[in-house]
């Protein structure tokens, strides 16, 4: 069955539609507040919570490692609000990089003695919105619209803290304990945020629309308005980018919001000068001297390139000359995702590619797994079964049981995070599909 692009990004769609509902609105208070970088760090603080519980053998997207996850956050809010202080020698954005710092390190501490650690890392920074599930984004909606609710009730004094902090303590607000009240809110939809969306993407939906629309107004329901219709015209874009040029979705969104945020910066910069031509001819010199150092760099790595061709090739010969490649299966550790997709359009031995499977990493496999399946179609579907039963990252797993389904028509009942006994039952019902094959 052929799936059109509104099948496989709706989910992400939707769930970049409510991102940005709530992040547009939390950036301008954290712009406001001048602790920019507050989402990034809370963001990591949430990732390291998930890290852990990835050591102790909780998945991500599950119940266990959700929890872990909102607890860190909450130890990061707690953090947050007592080191704001009326009369600070020290800015609080410095404790926050801290944090961001020092949970950045410990999740990578605590990664090392974890198996596949560097995939996780990679899930954590990027996400995997493209393999969200409708149940997750019913779940976000719900939380994400009892936090607006919650401020909504309390906007006056969220805003008057952000906006006019003295003027609140002068009113005798007690602004610490609002502070965590905020951090708390802000963190609930952090935990959810990042699970999806990754650290880079939930940091961007925060920041870029509240720039952005506070350079066009200072009115905050103007602001609000323009960062939500932002961000549902870059998100599509986005998406839409990554869908037709194969790109990772999550790093082709938050890219494509710095190219939009460039570009809005620049038409009002030309738009209020009061000599526009004076403004044009600077920004088409800014324009003109980035494209020069990109060319210039370009040539840099052309002649650096060429100048360690013949060496790089005289030793390629030298070891074609003394192993024997052609009995021996290749180290695709080695390969270029480009490499590795051209060898593998064009190998054809099965037993080459099962020894190659058995190799490689839980990605990899995957990808062997669809080779083979286009080639001997019963032992295909049996390693995409074997990711199944063996894989330890969800969105691989989630992947090769979409292929299992597209191939077979079939919807076993397998799910990544349900329990093992019927997710067992499900892969016994494959293997029996796959052996009437």
């Amino acid at each position: 069955m052929e799936l059109s692009i509104w099948d496989i990004m709706a989910p992400a769609f939707f769930e970049c539609l409510i991102l940005v509902g709530i992040h547009s609105y939390l950036g301008l208070h954290v712009i406001r507040r001048k602790v920019i970088f507050v989402d990034l760090a809370l963001a990591q603080i949430a990732a390291l919570g998930t890290t852990v519980g990835f050591l102790f053998g909780i998945m991500p997207d599950t119940t266990g490692a959700y929890w872990f996850s909102l607890a860190f956050t909450f130890i990061g809010a707690g953090v947050f609000s007592i080191s704001r202080i009326r009369h600070e020698k020290i800015p609080q954005e410095a404790v926050i990089g801290l944090a961001y710092a020092i949970a950045a390190s410990v999740a990578i501490l605590v990664i090392d003695k974890a198996p596949h650690g560097a995939e996780h890392i990679k899930e954590i920074l990027t996400g995997s919105i493209l393999w969200v599930k409708w149940d997750t984004i019913r779940n976000a909606a719900i939380v994400y619209s009892l936090i607006g609710i919650f401020h909504f009730i309390y906007r006056k004094r969220f805003i008057l803290i952000s906006e006019k902090p003295e003027k609140a303590y002068k009113e005798g607000i007690n602004v610490r304990f609002w502070d965590f009240l905020f951090y708390v809110s802000f963190g609930v939809v952090i935990t959810h945020s990042v699970g999806t969306a990754g650290v880079l993407l939930v940091f961007v939906f925060l920041v870029v629309p509240a720039i952005t629309s506070m350079l066009i107004t200072n009115v905050l329901w103007k602001q609000l308005i323009i960062g939500w219709i932002m961000g549902v015209v870059v998100s599509i874009a986005g998406l839409y980018l990554s869908y037709i040029g194969d790109l990772p979705s999550g790093p082709t969104v938050v890219s494509f919001y710095g190219l939009m945020l460039i570009m809005v910066a620049l038409f009002l910069y030309i738009y209020r000068a009061e000599m526009r031509k004076k403004a044009l001819t600077r920004v088409a010199l800014g324009l003109g001297t980035i494209i020069i150092v990109a060319f210039g760099f370009y040539l840099l790595g052309y002649v650096f390139s060429n100048s360690h061709q013949d060496h790089t090739h005289l030793e390629m010969r030298e070891e074609v000359s003394h192993n024997d490649l052609h009995s021996d299966s290749p180290d695709i550790g080695t390969m270029t995702d480009k490499e590795l997709n051209d060898y593998l359009s064009s190998e054809e031995d099965i037993n080459q590619l099962n020894g190659l499977f058995d190799q490689a990493d839980e990605y990899n496999k995957f990808n062997i797994a669809n080779r083979v399946l286009e080639l001997n179609n019963k032992n295909g579907f049996g390693l995409l079964i074997s990711i199944l039963q063996t894989g330890e990252l969800p969105f691989v797993k989630e992947e090769a049981y979409n292929k299992i389904k597209e191939f077979s028509g079939k919807d076993f009942g397998y799910d990544v995070i349900n329990n093992k006994q019927e997710n067992n039952k499900a892969i016994v019902r494959m293997i029996k599909w796959k052996d009437a094959l």
